[in-house]
């Protein structure tokens, strides 16, 4: 099974790479929920990501923060981040919001990439909003960073319109 996120126009290029049509990424998350992505697949949105974060002012030696679970958006990411010669700085999802505000402050992040929520442990738990609550804390307030926001478990999110920007919408722009 391919993953619900793919993206059709860039597909039928993506599989014209060579060894573009074996998987590369074999993912099994939330119950019911297999994503497999073929090394064209792969690349195609990983090139379409590092566009995305060209746009928003990333660029050789700039850091990108990530604060995301063990999903496939997260190896395209890096994947990215090597395009552009980006620093990948990871922020683990369990961090409390006072300690996720130290380590965006100390992280120095031209963008910060989270997912709406993430299923772990049996349940559903936010992730965006632990992002806002960091962003909101005092050693953050000076951070104007865009937010990318990854669309893992459909839960509605706060949204600060001009900072946070939907993945899936970002890359089908690309």
């Amino acid at each position: 099974m391919t993953s619900e996120h793919a993206d059709g126009p860039s597909e039928p290029r993506a599989s014209r790479r060579p060894g573009g049509s074996r998987p590369a990424l074999t993912w099994s998350g939330e119950p019911g929920r297999l994503e497999e992505l073929t090394h064209g697949m792969l690349l195609d949105r990983a090139e379409r990501a590092a566009t995305v974060l060209s746009r928003l002012g990333v660029g050789a030696g700039d850091r990108v923060a990530v604060h995301l679970p063990l999903v496939p958006e997260s190896v395209i990411v890096t994947l990215a981040c090597g395009q552009l010669d980006a620093i990948r700085t990871t922020l683990p999802v369990q961090l409390t919001a006072p300690q996720l505000a130290e380590r965006i402050q100390d992280s120095d992040a031209r963008v910060l990439v989270t997912a709406d929520a993430a299923f772990w442990e049996g349940s559903v738990r936010p992730v965006k909003p632990v992002l806002d609550r960091a962003l909101h804390h005092a050693t953050c307030r000076e951070v104007t960073a865009p937010v990318l926001v990854v669309s893992r478990c459909a839960r509605p999110v706060g949204w600060k319109p001009g900072r946070d920007h939907w993945w899936h919408d970002e890359l089908e722009q690309v």
